[in-house]
């Protein structure tokens, strides 16, 4: 599409309903206003080892041993499943989103809550989502203890009666020696990048503006599938592989590529003088999905880096040295992946030779 016919910089999820800034401005703000509520736990069990802003919270708990907790939901991808009629993979995706999450801290997840909230009482609806979650449990080695289900029709509206929200929370535990928090991430580090299924559960808000009043049913021939079905492929775990890898690997950082994208990988170098400059990207060999959303909401490709994982789920950042024996690892579990780029001195990310972050 012209260049002059796609969206400004920043605009097009803002203006579906999400603004990137606005919301890391909230999230700044919480966590000053949560962090005085540490001092209740300075030099006792369970003490918090990490702060706000990581992909998982981390508290002491004795011994060699960190309890990493996170808590996460499915978005507005809910609003596909009940458009679709279909429940049974975004309970999947629900686990994913909080597991995905602890291992960026080499945590291994051990135990999930999960919350459903509904509409109204419907028992094949949560017969469905459960089933899903059971999948992704599975998957992740992790066991659900217990959850909640509330009926809050008055408060959550959905299509056709079929409205529901749907969260996990989950805890791992990592030992200290072991833990991944980005601070041995050095200049010249590589980057790698793992592939995604998809959308995962990320940019929902923009890609359902994109397919708004088209047939979810149709068949697409870029797309090799209808569009309801490549909207709802679930979200990759990515448990196994990487509790293989950072057991047998130096790997410096993990992230796991959820909103905003890969505008989040500076968090894992803080305050340093250190940019990822994401120079093998190739959004020819992402899912179709991409460029189907591309090309139909006229997005310009910062736009795309910024909303979308664009066919890379999780990025680990390991020695050039490392890059082979990693990318063995995944690939020997059925994951595919390569190296995306490098660790630089300086700030932000880039991809390509634009700056996005």
């Amino acid at each position: 599409m012209p260049k002059e016919k796609r969206e400004k910089r920043g605009d097009a999820y803002a203006r579906a309903g999400v603004d990137l800034v606005k919301v890391r401005s909230i999230q700044k703000s919480l966590a000053g206003l949560m962090s005085p509520t540490f001092e209740s736990r300075r030099g006792k069990f369970g003490e918090p080892a990490i702060g706000i802003g990581h992909y998982a919270g981390l508290i002491d708990i004795g011994g060699n041993r960190l309890l990493a907790m996170h808590t996460d939901g499915v978005g507005t991808k809910v609003l596909v499943a009940q458009e679709m009629r279909k429940f049974d993979t975004v309970g999947i995706d629900c686990v994913a989103m909080t597991v995905n999450d602890l291992i960026c801290l080499g945590a291994e997840p051990v135990a999930l809550l999960d919350y459903i909230a509904l509409e109204k009482e419907d028992d094949e609806l949560v017969a469905q989502l459960s089933r899903g979650l059971v999948v992704g449990a599975t998957d992740a080695g992790a066991a659900i203890v217990g959850g909640e289900t509330a009926i809050v029709g008055d408060l959550l509206k959905g299509i056709d009666g079929y409205g529901f929200d749907l969260v996990s929370m989950g805890v791992g535990v990592v030992k200290k020696a072991h833990l991944i928090d980005g601070s041995a991430i050095r200049e010249g580090d590589a980057v790698l990048g793992i592939e995604s299924s998809g959308l995962h559960s990320n940019g929902y808000t923009l890609a359902r503006r994109i397919v708004n009043g088209k047939n979810m049913d149709e068949e697409v021939e870029q797309l090799g599938e209808t569009i309801g079905q490549a909207l709802l492929k679930p979200t990759k775990i990515y448990v196994k592989p990487t509790l293989d890898a950072v057991r047998r690997r130096k790997v410096h950082g993990i992230a796991h590529v959820t909103g905003g994208a890969f505008t989040k990988l500076p968090r894992l170098v803080g305050a340093r003088k250190l940019q990822f400059r994401l120079s093998h990207l190739d959004s020819e060999s992402a899912p179709p999905i991409f460029a189907f959303l591309q090309r139909e909401g006229g997005l310009g490709d910062d736009e795309m880096y910024r909303t979308f994982n664009m066919g890379v789920g999780l990025c680990l950042v390991t020695p050039e040295g490392e890059v082979d024996a990693v990318l063995r690892d995944y690939r020997r579990l059925g994951f595919d992946g390569r190296k995306i780029g490098q660790v630089k001195r300086g700030e932000g990310v880039v991809v390509g030779t634009k700056r996005i972050a």
